[in-house]
């Protein structure tokens, strides 16, 4: 069955990603009435996670900023497809960035982790890759359909980028650093860990939340540099990166002074253009949960 869904919608994903701009903006257009009029994809978990982080906003500002994300989310989503037939030319043009000569200088010393959030266009991050001379790797959850697996990895691998599962992340950071090898990798670090998993709670959008830890667990031990990739949408189609510093020598740093730092920043860009974050992701969930000692390690070694 799941090789007979890939089969139906390769052809279709192929032939919007040759589509020239007019009718793959058009299709959006579509897609968008579909989603959200028709199918009210997570509508529900949309205009509550809006309510919960933007509660300064009035209730017309938020219905606002839900029917602009779900306008953003369908261009994403057909932007991810397009990737299929986005040359390393086009992608230059659709994606810039601003200091590139910052990262260049910074892998001369050591590895470095990109850290990212779900915002904007986060695909299109591993053309960054085309930039630098280290190695660049793009760390990513495995999807259920093996054969859509395969594409994505296909897809993500295009721009000298190595697709790295993420129960794979640890050890092959560490194995690369033991034989010398410098990488570049790019992580989304704006996840909800499982309450199993959960070592650090801390405040996210005025809401607290656990958090992951596991990059700036990376950084100190393995003196790895930590940077925020800031990514802004200039108009349809075009987006624009820049790199900020959070520590260029992880072994440096306070325990947990890089995940806070990553944490504020993260929070700086969704209020700036909060119709470009994924609000689809219940990221809140585990909102009240948090122990006594929250806001402090609560598992031992970490």
């Amino acid at each position: 069955m799941q090789l007979l869904v890939f089969l139906l919608a390769y052809p279709v994903l192929r032939l919007i990603s040759i589509l020239p701009r007019p009718l793959f903006y058009g299709f959006s257009d579509l897609a968008f009435v579909l989603v959200f009029y028709l199918a009210r994809y997570r509508r529900k978990v949309v205009r509550e996670n809006l309510r919960l982080a933007l509660p300064e906003r009035s209730e017309s500002d938020r219905d606002k900023i839900e029917r602009e994300f779900y306008r953003h989310l369908c261009d994403l989503l057909l932007e991810m497809v397009k990737t299929m037939h986005l040359s390393k030319k086009e992608v230059a043009r659709r994606y810039r960035i601003k200091n590139i000569e910052y990262l260049r200088a910074l892998e001369k010393e050591r590895s470095v982790l990109l850290l990212c959030t779900h915002f904007a266009n986060w695909e299109w991050n591993t053309s960054i890759n085309n930039y630098v001379s280290s190695n660049g790797f793009a760390i990513y959850q495995k999807i259920g359909n093996p054969y859509f697996d395969r594409l994505i990895r296909k897809i993500r691998a295009k721009w000298n980028t190595e697709p790295l599962e993420q129960k794979e992340t640890v050890k092959r950071i560490i194995k690369n650093e033991k034989q010398g090898i410098r990488g570049v990798y790019g992580m989304v670090s704006d996840q909800s860990p499982m309450m199993s998993k959960a070592q650090y709670w801390s405040e996210f959008m005025g809401i607290k939340v656990p958090i992951f830890v596991g990059a700036e667990g990376l950084a100190r031990k393995l003196d790895l540099a930590a940077v925020f990739l800031k990514v802004t949408k200039v108009k349809r189609g075009y987006y624009e990166a820049e790199f900020i510093p959070i520590a260029e020598k992880g072994s440096s740093t306070e325990e947990h002074e890089i995940t806070e730092q990553f944490l504020r920043l993260a929070e700086k860009q969704i209020r700036e253009k909060p119709e470009h974050y994924l609000w689809t992701h219940r990221r809140w969930k585990h909102r009240g949960k948090a122990p006594e000692d929250a806001g402090v390690s609560i598992q031992a070694g970490s």
